[in-house]
């Protein structure tokens, strides 16, 4: 019965670790932001700017840039947004947290 109750035991502890493993896989995308170099100038963090995006067009990042652009304060991220088959690119302020777009992913993505 003891080595029932440890092969069970073990057994929770790896689907725990691994259902940890697969939310932080969903939960923040694996490549490097574009545009680092502006993170010292922008007032909103990453994370924050992500939240603000999914909550404007919730999905799956697929790409993210941080981006000197015309329009807001001239700093903003932009993600690449898919659910389902639809693509949208979401534009966020970077130094105020407004949406300055968000609109449908043409067929050619600046």
């Amino acid at each position: 019965m003891k080595i029932y109750q440890r092969k069970s035991q073990l057994l929770s502890i790896i689907v725990g670790m691994s259902s940890i493993a697969a939310l932080a896989m969903v939960s923040v995308p694996a490549f490097a932001l574009n545009g680092a170099q502006y993170l010292g100038q922008a007032k909103l963090s990453l994370k924050q700017a992500r939240q603000i995006a999914l909550t404007a067009y919730p999905g799956k990042i697929s790409s993210e840039e941080l981006e000197k652009e015309s329009g807001g304060s001239g700093l903003r991220y932009s993600f690449v947004i898919v659910h389902g088959n639809a693509k949208h690119e979401v534009g966020v302020d970077a130094k105020t947290g407004k949406v300055l777009e968000n609109s449908v992913e043409g067929t050619n993505p600046d």
